[in-house]
């Protein structure tokens, strides 16, 4: 009989994170996908990650919504009781066998919470990194509810087994994103154009040389959830920084976290200002179409995990900005500054005339996917836990 694998994803940034281990899931004769879309994964105003997880021919056995609206940490905590209340619901429709959880955003705590209080063995995709913001409460506190540890590299693995987890129950599987990255990396060219495709708002121009022979940027910045009222400052100094290159930039659209409502008031009244005639803005893209997007350009700036993770894998430039990332295991592409408006400008200069552009495969080889389904039909269904050292 199939293991029932009940898969939750709240966020945008949690499929690509998940994409691949979907597919093999899928493929996998003895597991059986149940595909939960949850959150701001859901919402429009946040890119509607629900279309392209349909797009990409998969179905969701349930839909939960969840949110509140805020982006402060009153409405965070809210939404993530919400979602106990909402997924615990979701669990008891389903009667899956696992649950799976991904990464570190806080929506993760509800999955987790439900899951452990229904007796469901959880099963925790990219724990034991070290990062700033209220991620790291919410990784390692999800850390202690999983049964079932699934990191990205082998230092996350040896913290996890620190924080007294069964070294048994931890499996070094590679992150799935860097799969996608290495499908990418085989055919990098930009195939498409993202204007026609996605819409979005602000200057049109031309991506091909020589009319901007430098290149462009890819800027996704996030409000830092602990810093979350200097959030509009912090992204007036990037959108300062940005203009003040010259060069084209293409800006992507903040999470759902606390602080988002002063990242957009900032673009908003930067561009009512006569600022961001080079700047196009949208809220989302299909990851591989993202990713290619990345391939093209000459640095990517801000704070997403992507400058760390598909950037290392891709070697492409990444100027990372401020305390989001801090911690996390990074390649030779990363170039670290505070929210300085100078500070950013030069390392965006530095980092867009970088000559090499060469990979590393710090966070997976590109088969991440394969391994998780096989720890899932593997694994003891086990939720007895115990400390151990």
């Amino acid at each position: 009989m199939s293991r029932r694998i009940c898969v939750v994803i709240t966020a945008r940034p949690s499929y690509s994170r998940i994409k691949t281990a979907l597919e093999a899931i899928e493929l996998h004769e003895d597991l059986e996908l149940q595909l939960v879309v949850a959150g701001s994964a859901l919402l429009d105003r946040y890119g509607t990650a629900a279309r392209f997880i349909e797009e990409d021919g998969f179905h969701p056995a349930a839909r939960v919504f969840m949110v509140l609206e805020g982006e402060t940490p009153h409405s965070m905590a809210k939404t993530t009781g919400l979602g106990v209340l909402e997924l615990a619901t979701t669990f008891d429709n389903l009667q899956p066998d696992m649950v799976v959880t991904i990464a570190d955003r806080f929506e993760t705590m509800a999955t987790a919470i439900a899951a452990s209080y229904m007796n469901l063995p959880l099963v925790h995709v990219q724990g034991g990194e070290i990062t700033g913001s209220i991620d790291e409460k919410v990784r390692h506190a999800v850390t202690k509810l999983a049964d079932l540890h699934l990191v990205s590299t082998e230092l996350a693995g040896k913290r996890v087994v620190r924080m007294g987890e069964d070294p048994a129950r931890v499996h070094v599987t590679g992150c799935p994103s860097i799969d996608l990255a290495a499908r990418v990396a085989a055919r990098p060219g930009l195939d498409f154009d993202p204007f026609e495709r996605y819409g979005g708002v602000g200057e049109v121009f031309d991506l091909r040389p020589p009319e901007h022979p430098g290149g462009y940027l890819v800027v996704m910045q996030h409000p830092v959830t602990t810093e979350f009222e200097a959030s509009r400052e912090q992204t007036l100094a990037t959108l300062r920084a940005v203009e003040a290159t010259g060069r084209p930039a293409f800006w992507f659209w903040p999470n759902v976290d606390a602080g988002s409502g002063g990242v957009a008031n900032a673009i908003r009244s930067f561009r009512e200002h006569g600022g961001g005639r080079r700047m196009h803005f949208f809220k989302n893209m299909a990851p591989t179409d993202f990713l290619r997007l990345l391939c093209g350009t000459a640095c990517l700036v801000g704070n997403s995990s992507v400058g760390i993770r598909e950037c290392s894998y891709l070697g492409v430039p990444t100027v990372n900005i401020g305390s989001r990332q801090a911690g996390r295991e990074r390649g030779a592409n990363v170039v670290d500054v505070d929210h300085d408006e100078g500070a950013i400008r030069a390392a965006i200069a530095a980092a867009a005339a970088a000559s090499d552009r060469r990979g590393e495969p710090l966070y997976g080889d590109g088969r991440a996917g394969e391994r998780i389904a096989a720890c899932l039909a593997e694994a003891p269904l086990t939720i007895t836990k115990r400390l151990t050292y």
